[in-house]
């Protein structure tokens, strides 16, 4: 049975009810003999009673009704306000597409206000944690302390109450983000900074607690459960700090490089010891070095400074007293590099004019110095320039050795004798039969390379003060003439075969052959016999070492070829005759 039905029935019976009273009460009043009149009023009254019960009824209800609206309007713009702040828009919708009596409507209303105020209080807490954690991370940006924190957190709480939504609370998130990592590259520029410095005073023996105080105490402790200080002020002042050391640090760089540059001349000029340059040898790593590789514990100090200054004043002052000895030294170590590349030393730095000079006091003894050094470097780089000329040349008088040796060994009539050693000979024999017959090319390439090289450095190519290509054509002419007369002696010895075939012809037996004096026996090798020329008491051979002594020098006098022809030529010619005369001798006695 439905709801109109129930009242339906309820009002049929309401008016059975009421009909049935009202004739058991019109039987009452005429039992009782009331007259129509008093019955009338008595209705009447009745009527007005349930008249005013009806009215007190339905303003009871009228007043309800405004309740009930008044209570689900201060409702729904509450839930429409919590919806506004909140950011839901979508509940708004569902609340309208339900709209039924009243009761209903706030049995919708009120769980859905009761959830948002839920929602509200939860992200009222969210707000207040990250604009919490933004102030902190802004009063620790601009170095404020952490006082009225509270206070502040509640003004900005009331600022962001009307607007509570995702999209706001997301926009806190980022700023507090961004604070968060501007918070990290700021303690990480600090702590780099702090290294920086500790570094820079590590370098210049500074003491950095003393340096970072006068920025802020907290920045050298560790462990007190402060945070470090990142505010604008100590970055800055950390900037400046270490740009005065960097300042400092190349201006004393700068000073301890040129002393050191001082102490590495009189190191070499004095020839000191690794025992003396010990103690300073880790100062030479910063000559050539930029200011950002130094990195050495206490190596710009001032301590290190001082101690260098005193160390270039103390040697400054005892290379007054060894100056004699160092350019002494300086011009052996010069003359010593010409004698080995065979070049003439610059005689204007001589000893003897040195001493002179010293002691006259017209020039200072460390211009002298520099002056032979200068030229030690100079003839360094004629070595380095003459090393593909010379380097021939030593090739060449090796060959020249070999050359001698093989005419000595071929002098020899032992040699193919049976001995100790015999065999290597023949080998040497050999070898330097295949090195003398490139000879000639040898020379002539050399020759060539040497007028390149006068012809590149617009100067004369001088071997102990000769010509090169001077020796080298004299050589070439005395190996002619040696040639020349080998071919002579051929010849000759050709003609002293024939004259003993025919003696043999006419008087018999052949006479033995003489054993040659110019030879000595007795080691199994032959010994040349070294001819003087007259009024000369040097021996004149036909290489170009005849001077060279053990350092193998070419003699600037130029070779006797003609007197040595002769000399050559007429012990020839009394060997033949007096061989000649042997036979004719021996054969009279035979007839």
């Amino acid at each position: 049975m439905g709801k109109g039905e129930v009242m339906v029935g309820f009002g049929v019976s309401m008016e059975t009810s009421c009909a049935s009273l009202l004739r058991e009460l019109e039987d009452i009043w005429k039992e009782m003999g009331e007259s129509e009149e008093d019955r009338d009023l008595m209705l009447l009254e009745l009527e007005r009673e349930c008249l005013q019960v009806y009215r007190r009824k339905v303003e009871e209800a009228t007043k309800l009704r405004a309740q009930l609206h008044q209570s689900l309007a201060i409702k729904e713009a509450e839930v429409a306000a919590l919806m506004a702040s909140l950011g839901e828009h979508n509940l708004q919708l569902q609340v309208e597409k339900k709209l039924e009596s009243l009761k209903n409507r706030l049995a919708l209303v009120t769980p859905l206000l009761e959830d948002l105020r839920v929602k509200k209080e939860e992200r009222a807490k969210q707000f207040a944690d990250v604009l919490l954690q933004i102030k902190k991370l802004q009063m620790e940006i601009a170095g404020y302390g952490n006082e009225n924190n509270a206070m502040t957190i509640f003004l900005n709480m009331e600022e962001h109450e009307h607007d509570l939504s995702l999209r706001k609370l997301n926009d806190c998130q980022a700023q507090l983000q961004a604070l968060q990592k501007e918070k990290s590259d700021r303690l990480h520029k600090v702590l780099k900074y702090v290294s920086d410095v500790h570094s820079l005073c590590d370098v210049l023996g500074l003491d950095f607690r003393k340096i970072v105080d006068a920025v802020h105490p907290s920045l050298h402790e560790s462990g007190s459960g402060q945070s470090t200080n990142i505010n604008d002020s100590i970055l800055d002042g950390l900037t400046q700090v270490i740009l005065k050391l960097n300042e400092e640090k190349q201006v004393r760089l700068q000073k301890l490089q040129e002393i050191v540059e001082s102490l590495l001349k009189l190191w070499n000029l004095m020839d000191s010891s690794e025992q003396e340059r010990k103690p300073f040898e880790k100062l030479t790593c910063i000559l050539g070095s930029l200011d950002q590789d130094i990195t050495l514990t206490g190596v710009l100090s001032s301590t290190t400074i001082e101690q260098a200054e005193a160390q270039v004043e103390r040697l400054t002052k005892l290379k007054a007293s060894r100056m004699k000895e160092i350019i002494s030294k300086r011009r052996f170590e010069l003359e010593d590099i010409c004698r080995e590349a065979h070049i003439e030393p610059d005689m204007s730095t001589s000893l003897e004019k040195c001493n002179a000079l010293i002691e006259s006091g017209l020039v200072d003894s460390c211009e002298l110095v520099a002056n032979i050094e200068a030229q030690i470097l100079r003839v360094k780089e004629e070595v380095l320039t003459r090393k593909e000329v010379m380097d021939k040349v030593n090739k060449w008088l090796a060959a020249c050795d070999e050359e001698n040796w093989l005419d000595e060994y071929n002098q020899n009539e032992n040699r193919f004798m049976a001995g100790r050693g015999a065999h290597l000979n023949l080998k040497r024999a050999e070898k330097a039969r295949v090195i003398i017959s490139k000879l000639p090319a040898m020379v002539n390439n050399l020759i060539t390379k040497t007028f390149i090289w006068e012809d590149e450095h617009n100067m004369l190519f001088l071997y102990d003060r000769v010509r090169l290509v001077s020796i080298l054509e004299e050589y070439k002419l005395s190996r002619l003439k040696k040639e020349q007369q080998k071919k002579q002696q051929r010849d000759q010895k050709k003609l002293q075969s024939l004259l003993l075939t025919e003696k043999e012809l006419i008087y018999g037996s052949k006479p033995s052959p003489r054993k040659s004096p110019s030879f000595n026996r007795t080691s199994g090798f032959m010994t040349p016999v070294v001819r003087r020329n007259s009024g000369s008491g040097t021996p004149e051979l036909l290489t170009p070492r005849s001077y060279s002594g053990p350092m193998r020098r070419f003699s600037a006098t130029p070779f006797n070829y003609v007197a040595l022809s002769k000399e050559d030529t007429s012990s020839s010619s009394a060997s033949h005759s007096g061989s000649e005369l042997g036979f004719a001798f021996h054969a009279q006695l035979q007839i």
